[in-house]
This record gives structure tokens, sequence and C-alpha cells, in this order.
């Protein structure tokens, strides 16, 4: 059915002749084998990716590569070699893909679906449920616990338009028209303002800084994977006038939209967060007939795999000196039984100072919004409780 050079050095050597419905496959190292007599067009070199145990070397393999490499989706035109573009150039990924639209799910499926259900621990049967349903909370973080905030964010997409990663110039200026439209029509504690990146005042910006709710440019992953083309073009933050109602812009996702406030009322910061979602995304709908991404399978859609399902983060900062004077490994241990994470207060990758920790939801997919927060409150009682034993232990 197709001639194909048994050309072969090394590694290569097993996979000369593999040939799949008449596109031979590429080999490692960029060594061109010959495509099909049916006309196909000749398979991109198989990519040489650097984050060797990343799920993306273990779910992108030469068969898939060569079923899949030359399909381009309809949205945004939008690869597999620029979906796992990370992986490859990077050496430390974990996961290693993002998707440039919600087409990618689907076209690139016999990569996304693996990876994703090995990720979230999901069967290939699963469904999502949402739930924002203030109401079925039980309960609440201890009044006596030394927490300082509460923060809960979720990102949106809207049909019709790419995800960050391949989002064309076009649609990330219509995208951000219709949100702009969409914030000015908010009322009451959610009314504020829109302030676009490109443009922006220096005093404004400084505001933005000293608030810490200006995303910034420079994050390599964001820029190896696409997500800073035509920057700060088509990005910007909205705040409300009390800056406990954030969303920011064409940044990782359309849009990350943040609810916070000082202290532990995780209730109130749940409740308003999903007043707002409902909020823009019905000013989205009335305007322009879009509704949000949701998959029934997926959840709510996001550029980054370990993102989907609720698309959430529910965390507080919370004092644990006891837990500081038994060891980071220990937090870290106990967090994991109670699908807890332990973060510093600086973010991912922002490191650990003093005994306040960033305690948030461990899970995206697989559990609503309800559960993820209860699982929140109840996770960070218990670490509050163990932490007065362990400060006794420690002669705190």
């Amino acid at each position: 059915k197709a001639v194909v050079s048994t050309q072969s050095t090394g590694t290569l050597g097993k996979y000369k002749n593999l040939i799949y419905g008449g596109i031979a496959a590429v080999g490692v190292g960029g060594v061109m084998i010959l495509a099909g007599q049916d006309n196909s067009p000749p398979v991109k070199p198989f990519p040489n990716i650097q984050s060797k145990h990343s799920l993306v070397a273990k779910h992108v393999t030469m068969d898939k590569w060569a079923k899949l490499s030359n399909i381009e989706t309809k949205t945004s035109g939008f690869t597999l070699d620029k979906a796992i573009a990370c992986a490859v150039q990077f050496d430390n990924q974990h996961c290693g893909i993002y998707a440039g639209d919600l087409d990618s799910y689907k076209d690139f499926a016999p990569v996304f679906d693996p990876l994703i259900q090995e990720y979230h621990g999901i069967s290939p049967d699963a469904v999502h449920t949402s739930d924002m349903d203030v109401s079925k909370i039980k309960g609440t973080i201890n009044p006596a616990a030394p927490v300082h905030s509460v923060r809960i964010r979720v990102g949106r997409s809207f049909n019709g338009f790419g995800l960050s990663p391949g989002i064309t110039r076009q649609q990330r200026l219509d995208l951000e028209q219709l949100l702009s439209n969409a914030f000015g029509a908010l009322e009451g504690d959610l009314s504020g303002n829109y302030y676009p990146l490109l443009g922006m005042k220096e005093d404004v910006r400084q505001q933005l800084v000293d608030d810490h709710f200006l995303f910034v440019s420079g994050d390599r992953n964001l820029i190896v994977a696409g997500m800073e083309r035509d920057w700060p073009e088509g990005r910007g933050i909205f705040h409300n006038k009390d800056k406990t109602f954030l969303v920011w812009v064409n940044e990782e996702d359309q849009t990350r939209i943040i609810s916070m406030q000082k202290g532990g009322d995780v209730r109130e910061v749940f409740s308003r967060l999903a007043r707002g979602i409902e909020a823009v995304g019905k000013s989205v709908k009335d305007a322009s007939g879009k509704d949000f991404m949701l998959d029934p399978k997926y959840g709510y859609i996001h550029s980054c795999p370990t993102n989907l399902g609720t698309g959430m983060r529910a965390s507080v900062h919370v004092d644990l000196p006891g837990w500081t004077a038994e060891g980071l490994t220990a937090l870290q241990a106990r967090c994991e039984e109670l699908k807890l994470q332990p973060r510093g207060t600086r973010g991912e990758s922002g490191g650990q100072t003093g005994i306040t920790y960033d305690i948030s939801n461990k899970h995206r997919l697989g559990y609503s919004e309800v559960e993820l927060v209860q699982c929140m409150i109840d996770g960070v009682n218990t670490l509050y409780e163990e932490d007065l034993k362990l400060q006794k232990k420690h002669g705190l």
C-alpha cells in the first residue's frame, strides 16, 4: 500500500516500516520516511520530547503522531506539535500539553483522553457534574483558625473562540470587547471597572501591582505554548469597587474569575463567585448568543487539561506553626490524604516563607464545585486541630 524507506539507526530501528492507513511514521530525530501512495501528506518529524517522564512522553506515541500530526483544528488552526511545545522544549513538565480550542480535545482525543484520565484518575466513561449552590455547603472554617484570607477562582471559556494557546488575534479582540461590555452591565457589589493592559496608565498599573491583581508577561511556559502572542493587546483586568471580585481576560484562559476577601468566610466568597459567573455569562449570552464551553465529560473547558472540570481552586492563607515544626514533608503527606494541596504564599512556584501556607483543593475534575469547597473547609479545620496538638508536641 505504501513505499517505505527502511533507513534506520539506533532507536529508530524498531520503528522502520511502521505504516498507518497508508501513512508511514517518521523516525526519532527527524529521519523522514516517505509518505504513502495514497497521496497523504508527509508526516511531520516525530518530536524530540525533552520532558521524558511527562504525560506527553507517555501518550504521544509514534502511531498516534502519524495519525494526528497533520491535523489542523477548525476554530484556530491548532496542531498537535503546538499543543505539546512545552514538553518538547523543556525537561521539567509533568503534563506538558495545552489545547488551542475546544476542537483540540476532540481532534487529538487519542492523546488527550488517556492523558486526562490518568491525570485526574477518572474512567473513560466518566461524566462531570457542576454545582454552584452555596446552600449545600455545611459549616464553615473554625473562627479560631488563624486564616488571613479566602480566594476562590475558576476559569471560563466561551464557545466560538479559540483558547489562549490557539486563539487568533481577531478572536481575542472580539472576546475582549464582549467581556468589556459585559462588565459594564454588572450591578451592585459586582460593579466596577475594566482596565485593558494595552495603553494602561502608570498610576493604574502600579495600583494593580500593589493590590497583587496584575498578571504580567514573561512566564516561559505561556510564551512557548503561544499564550503571549500579540502581548499585551486584548488582555485586561476587571475588579469591583471593593476589590473582592476580579476577572482576568485572555491570560492562560479566556477568563479567570476570582472572588476573595480577608478573613475566613468561605461561604460569602463562594456565593459572590457564583453570582459573578452567572452575571458575566448572562451578559455575554445576551449580547452574542455564546455560552460557556461546557462538555458533558470534561466539564468547563480550559486551555490546560489539568484544570478541566470545575477549573476551581478554593484556597485559604492560614498559619500552621505546628505543621511547620513537624516539617513540610509531613504536611504535604497529610494534605494528600485530605485531598488538599499546600503551597507557599507566593504562588505555585514561589516557595515557602514563614508559617503561612496556601491550602487548596487538589482535584478539579470528577467532583462538583460544592464538593471541592466542602473538602477545603473540612480539610483546613482538620489541619488546624492537628496543628494545635503539634504545637504542644514541639513546645511552641
